[in-house]
């Protein structure tokens, strides 16, 4: 029995869901996703209540029921919401800028890095250390923020690099002099 796959999924106002043949819709005030949904998985909709529900019990069936309401549930939260992800930028002389859709790094290496904006997403950058990345697919505003982060991730002895607002980032104590 899927928990998860099993608890119904409660439609935000203005958020409109249709299926046809296979692949569900989800238009809302930011935008619009689509999924194609896995053979074996059926869709309803009854008063603003989505229900997904499996074919049989095999286990390819079983691993897609759960996954295939995630995806629907972070679709709609998506289209009425959206998604963001904050990360800073530390050390000294490290620092971002936007140029059009180009994400500009300067991470002390001899050259800038440029990371292209995919479309969908919306790349803000406060205080040349703040950036800010917004978008109503979960999984693509989570890959990008990771891609970002990748270039310098935190290192443990001083703590410089890119890392997400909330993240903690354990120290180590460096040598010591006898």
């Amino acid at each position: 029995m899927s928990r998860i796959g099993n608890s119904p999924i409660t439609l935000l106002e203005k958020v409109n869901v249709s299926e046809n043949s296979g692949t569900v819709t989800v238009e809302g005030p930011k935008g619009s996703l689509n999924y194609t949904l896995p053979p074996g998985i059926g869709y309803q909709l009854e008063e603003g209540v989505i229900t997904l529900s499996r074919s049989s019990d095999s286990k390819q069936d079983k691993s897609f029921h759960g996954t295939a309401r995630s995806l629907v549930n972070a679709m709609v939260e998506g289209v009425a919401n959206g998604f963001t992800k904050n990360l800073e930028i530390r050390g000294v002389g490290l620092r971002a800028a936007l140029k059009g859709r180009v994400l500009e790094l300067s991470l002390g290496r001899s050259h800038p890095i440029n990371h292209p904006v995919p479309e969908g997403i919306t790349v803000t950058v406060e205080e040349s250390t703040k950036i800010k990345v917004e978008g109503i697919d979960k999984q693509l505003v989570g890959q990008v923020s990771a891609d970002i982060r990748a270039y310098y991730p935190p290192e443990p002895y001083k703590g410089k690099g890119i890392r997400y607002v909330d993240e903690y980032v354990r120290r180590k104590a460096g040598k010591s002099v006898k």
